[in-house]
Formats: structure tokens, sequence, C-alpha cells
């Protein structure tokens, strides 16, 4: 079922009849008493367009804009421009295992957050901030009040399709995530931290398949991918280091993204010439950063550690303080 929040039903009625938000609201509350409240303002709202001859869904074919995008819409497609990408995650859960990664698009209209799920997540790796892309045959569900494109095997994307142009793309921010001090993490997704640096650890490279960005695994005739076979390997990095919020600290670990976000350049340029990092860490010391993303369990060392998958390297610190000691 397509759902249609209630303020864009009456914008629409407003739009398509003349009448005013107050006459609207009255004819909604003349319906709910007229039914004994025994329907919902949104489905008062559906009977009054459809007395007064007006189609709400008249836009729900072909390419939408984003406003026009409703929880519950088939064979999706949309246009827009990516805001922010963020690091594919696998998961395991008892029925099954896969991975899933995501961005957010905008366009003149508004931002949603496209989530990718099994192969569609390898997108992720080939997609930058300010690409365009163009999204075909996907869905769109609510997630905790906000609407969700998702893409499964059978949806498309294109990065940058030819002769596809965008205005001025609305940059409103869409993640939502719970500002936490360090000393009360526990485990769980979509948190917010702010801290200062206060560790940087010797950031590690690892080889990848070039072409799904998994771990490759090396044998004795060379690398290997599960799913790709023999590979000649591409290379990706991680990098650890010590966050500290005045209530406690943790160990942050930046996958390549999100690190290279961190640091302002290529990871993969201190690959091959370690001692270059130095700056870098020196100048990463003292810093106060924000980043959202999960606190995860590290069994090993029977410890909290929080994985970055958004960050944010130069956020306002006095404002940024309004909002933890509120």
């Amino acid at each position: 079922m397509i759902k249609i929040p209630l303020q864009q039903i009456i914008e629409t009625i407003k739009k398509e009849s003349g009448l005013s938000e107050s006459d609207i609201n009255n004819k909604i509350n003349q319906k709910l008493n007229q039914l004994s409240g025994l329907i919902s303002k949104e489905g008062a709202a559906h009977i009054i367009a459809n007395e007064l001859g007006i189609k709400l869904l008249e836009q729900a074919q072909g390419r939408l804009q984003i406003k026009n995008i409703l929880a519950g819409m088939r064979s999706v497609e949309t246009l827009g421009k990516v805001t922010q990408v963020f690091e594919i995650r696998e998961f395991q859960t008892n029925n099954r295992s896969g991975k899933v990664g995501s961005i957010i698009i905008g366009d003149e209209t508004g931002v949603i957050r496209i989530v990718m799920w099994g192969s569609q997540s390898d997108h992720i790796n080939k997609i930058k901030q300010g690409d365009i892309i163009k999204i075909e045959n996907a869905y769109c569900r609510e997630n905790q009040g906000r609407k969700e494109i998702h893409m499964n095997d059978r949806s498309n994307i294109y990065i940058n399709p030819e002769g596809e142009t965008l205005g001025e793309i609305k940059t409103t921010e869409t993640v939502s995530a719970s500002r936490k001090k360090i000393s009360e993490l526990n485990e769980g997704n979509n948190i917010e931290l702010l801290g200062t640096i206060v560790q940087v650890f010797e950031p590690r490279f690892y080889e990848v398949c070039p072409e799904c960005n998994k771990r490759a695994k090396q044998t004795d005739s060379g690398f290997e991918c599960k799913e790709h076979g023999k590979i000649a390997p591409a290379y990706s990095a991680v990098l650890n280091l010590l966050l500290d919020d005045g209530t406690g600290n943790i160990r942050a670990v930046f996958f390549k993204n999100q690190a290279d976000r961190l640091i302002g350049k290529d990871m993969l340029e201190f690959k091959d010439e370690p001692s270059k990092f130095e700056k870098i860490k020196m100048d990463l010391l003292g810093k106060i950063i924000k980043i959202i993303g999960r606190a995860v369990k590290n069994d090993m060392f029977d410890r909290i550690e929080f994985i970055a998958q958004l960050v944010f390297p130069d956020p306002d610190p006095e404002e940024e303080m309004k909002v933890l000691n509120q």
C-alpha cells in the first residue's frame, strides 16, 4: 500500500481545489466525526480528495522527483546527485547473511537514502560524492518515519548517465543518528559521537578483489576471491584511532572511504611510503571530529569499538558541544 503523508494530501487538495488549508482541515474533521473516529486523518483526507475528483497519485508513473516518491511504491525511477556515501556493511542473522550499502542522493525537491542489498552494494565502490545517479525498478519503504529507496537484484543503477543534469540540489541532512557520550555506549547502529582524537595508530593496508572489494585470500599460487576466483589484487586501507569526549575513550575504526574523508587524501598514497603518514598523524592529534556509525563488541579484547560510517572532519565545536550537553 502506498503511504501518502497527510500534509502532502492537504497540499495537493489545496492546489487542485483552491480551498484554504483551514477549509480542508474542517472537512477532514467533519469526515472523522461522521465516521465516528473509525478512520485515520489520512483516510479522511483520501475520501475528501476523491469526493472533489482529485487524483493523489497522478505522478506515480515514470521518473519521479524525490518529493513525489512515496512509501509503498514499486518500480521506482528517479535521478539524483550523491551527497553522502556510506561503507558497505556485512551482516549475519540466524536466517541469512549478506551485505548492504547505502548512499544519500538529492535533487531540486529533497533528499533520500538509497539502500543497496547484496550484489547491488558493490556499486558503492564506484560511486563518489557529486556523481549523478539514475535508479530504475527500485521500491520505496518507510524506516523510522523516513522514506528510503531500496534496490534488489531486479533494480538498475546508472552512474553519471550521459545527457542527465540536475538543477540546484537540496542538501538537507537525512541521516538520523542518536547523539551519545562514549560512557553511554552499548552495541547499536546510527550513533553519533563527538570527540577529540588523542591517539592515531599506523594505517594497515590489505589486498582486496578489484571487482567486489572483498578481502582477498592469499594462496600458494597468488590471491583468490571467493566470488571471482584468481585475481590480481587491488588494495584497501583501514585506520584506527582513539577518540575521547571527556566521559571516556573508544577505539574508532575508519575503513578507506571514511579514512580518506577524515584526512582529505587517498590513504593509498601512504602504502609504499608510510613515513609520510607521520605528518598526518600529528595533524590529527587534538582534532575534534564528529562521526556517525555503529558500536560493536570486540570479543577478542572484550571491549566496545566504533565503526565509522560517516565522518564530519570539521564540525563547529561550540555548536556541537551545545548538542552534547542538552
